[in-house]
């Protein structure tokens, strides 16, 4: 069982910066490959960006690519979301998600590949 802690978001002006973590209980952490998803009101759940067990593949939405960056630390049992250039539609809860194992690129992007999840931080950003 792992379980997700969120921490980091808040209110910001466009243009502006936040880093979100997310903190994972267990000692499997380094095994786990790691994604971010977020909801914004009246939508539905959407993927904005993921990483390999190891750190060496990482993948993004299109509509945050260039802007977000992805990272971790298996060493701390944490997953950051670096966001730059924020805009007025990236407001949404963004969740952190596990996944036991990912064998296809593609499967990054889906959510149901993924095991665990947090319980989510707000980010706003204001126009």
């Amino acid at each position: 069982q792992v379980q997700l802690v969120e921490s980091g978001g808040g209110l910001v002006q466009a243009g502006g910066s936040l880093r979100l973590s997310c903190a994972a209980s267990g000692r499997t952490f380094s095994s786990y490959a790691m994604g971010w998803f977020r909801q914004a009101p009246g939508k539905e759940r959407e993927f904005v960006a993921a990483i390999r067990w190891s750190g060496d593949s990482t993948y993004y939405a299109d509509s945050v690519k260039g802007r977000f960056t992805i990272s971790r630390d298996n060493a701390k049992n944490t997953v950051y979301l670096q966001m730059n250039s924020l805009k007025p539609e990236d407001t949404a809860v963004y969740y952190c998600a596990a996944s036991r194992g990912i064998y296809y690129s593609t499967s990054y992007y889906r959510e149901t590949q993924y095991d665990y999840w947090g319980q989510g931080t707000q980010v706003t950003v204001s126009s």
